[in-house]
């Protein structure tokens, strides 16, 4: 079950400059690309997911745009005494353990909104998979939306983010398109990927 959706309120990683400036000189990080500004729901898949710097990172890319992209995590990061952090930060706890439809409740937060984006991990863990979760697409299609592609490449220490896809009905040609946007793109342990 999704437990709620509040806008998030973080103010200090908000401001642009500052988050542009951590990300760019202090970290050595680049920007690749822009979230579209035309399109105002879209589900963003952020991949490689290795490690726990993926967060930090992700944020700091996330909120050098300025943008609202808020992101889903399993309900105990959200216990004390940190869960107020990723709150902040733009979070919204999962009940994994629930037989509730997901999918459908997310698709039913997006329909409820009128500007909404959010963000998950196509590979739903940061262990090595061999086949991505299948959520957020069911996600987009059914909410009609489109899928915004954005990398961790700690090799090339780059974020870079794709043009709005949307779904078709080729799940296949889909998924090809999704990990040839990905193609070559190093983690932050290469081996999990």
């Amino acid at each position: 079950m999704v437990v709620d959706h509040k806008p998030y309120t973080c103010r200090l990683f908000r401001d642009e400059m500052i988050s542009k400036f951590i990300f760019t000189k202090i970290l050595g990080w680049k920007l690749i690309g822009e979230f579209p500004k035309d399109v105002k729901k879209f589900v963003v898949i952020g991949a490689p997911h290795t490690s726990w710097k993926d967060f930090p990172i992700a944020i700091l890319a996330r909120d050098s745009f300025g943008i609202d992209i808020r992101f889903i995590g399993k309900k105990a990061l959200f216990k004390p005494p940190f869960g107020f952090l990723f709150r902040w930060l733009g979070g919204t706890p999962v009940d994994r353990t629930s037989s509730n439809d997901k999918v459908k409740e997310i698709i039913q937060l997006f329909n409820k909104q009128e500007t909404f984006y959010l963000a998950m991990s196509p590979e739903g863990t940061r262990k090595k998979v061999t086949q991505w979760k299948t959520g957020f697409y069911y996600i987009a299609k059914g909410a009609n939306v489109p899928i915004v592609m954005f990398t961790l490449d700690f090799g090339a220490k780059q974020v870079a983010i794709s043009p709005p896809y949307y779904p078709t009905e080729n799940k296949e040609k889909d998924f090809d398109a999704f990990h040839s946007f990905y193609k070559g793109v190093k983690g932050a342990n290469p081996e999990l990927f």
